[in-house]
């Protein structure tokens, strides 16, 4: 990877006020990263290790998990070694590659949502055919698809920020991210091809929530004339609606507030708007959906009575 700029070293700012309060921060960064671990590898480890999850609502569950812990090692590690070592810095590949890993983890989560949305569509709108058209070899490519469309798609896009001549070094926020950096360059015409990019990545990520949108009203319809149906919508379409509502607004938010805030907030406020895609999706999902879906909360109360006996 060439760097162009010579910058060898970024600066992350959104650290710069909690000197103060570094211990409790710290704690309690450690101590809620631990929860995600433990939330998250406790679902994948009961749907891999039971054969009756091993159905494809409960894999793709599985893989949305195994995406949440994805994008949070690439934020809360690097986060508890700044608290720690009280140094803010990071070096020019590790910028880039924590770039890549936090956008690569907010499209997968909304490929996988969209995934999700069409095996729910399949079994409320057409259960008859479902067996016949969600098979293995059909899930293994939707899997593929939902993690491979968004680390392609974003390799392309750390490619371009790469090549880019930059004149500065200083991130404003906890983490990097590829618009941070873009903010960079020296002149807004070497960005052009950033631009065009992130207008083509915007466009096919916005496809999703069309077509997330379009299985939603196929579904309600069906609802509306079988209540057989209805009662399978609210077992099993409630927690994806729920991580779906959820993630758009956290993410949409944080975009709009990137593209287009303030830098009159404090930095406490800042910080948390950037993380909250962070903080909130990857504790929610697997919480919402071992709750909510019969079959895991049986077996996670299966777990919990045969330990105290």
């Amino acid at each position: 990877m060439d760097n162009v700029s010579g910058v060898r070293i970024f600066i992350l700012s959104g650290l710069n006020e909690t000197q103060n309060y570094r211990v409790a921060l710290l704690t309690f960064t450690l101590l809620y990263y631990c929860m995600i671990l433990f939330f998250n590898i406790s679902v994948i480890l009961i749907i891999i290790l039971d054969q009756n999850l091993h159905e494809p609502m409960y894999i793709l569950l599985c893989s949305f998990c195994f995406n949440g812990l994805y994008g949070t090692t690439g934020f809360y590690p690097k986060l508890l070694f700044d608290l720690f070592s009280s140094t803010y810095h990071i070096s020019y590949e590790g910028c880039l590659l924590q770039a890549f890993v936090m956008y690569s983890f907010a499209c997968c989560e909304l490929s996988i949502l969209a995934v999700m949305a069409y095996d729910r569509y399949l079994a409320i709108c057409r259960p008859l055919h479902y067996n016949s058209v969600m098979t293995k070899r059909r899930l293994a490519q939707l899997i593929c698809f939902s993690w491979l469309t968004p680390l392609c798609i974003f390799s392309i896009n750390i490619l371009l920020t790469s090549r880019l001549k930059l004149c500065g070094s200083i991130i404003d926020r906890l983490f990097c991210v590829n618009w941070a950096i873009v903010k960079l360059a020296c002149s807004d015409t070497d960005t052009f091809s950033n631009n065009i990019a992130a207008y083509f990545t915007i466009i096919i990520y916005v496809s999703h929530g069309f077509f997330i949108i379009w299985t939603y009203m196929h579904m309600i319809k069906t609802c509306a004339r079988f209540n057989d149906d209805r009662l399978k919508f609210l077992q099993t379409c409630v927690p994806h609606l729920v991580s779906l509502i959820t993630f758009l607004f956290v993410i949409v938010f944080d975009l709009m507030y990137m593209r287009f805030g303030s830098t009159d907030l404090p930095q406490s406020n800042q910080n948390f708007i950037a993380i909250e895609f962070l903080l909130i999706p990857p504790v929610m999902n697997p919480l919402i959906y071992g709750f909510k879906l019969t079959k895991i909360r049986n077996r996670i109360v299966g777990l919990v009575y045969f330990k105290r006996k």
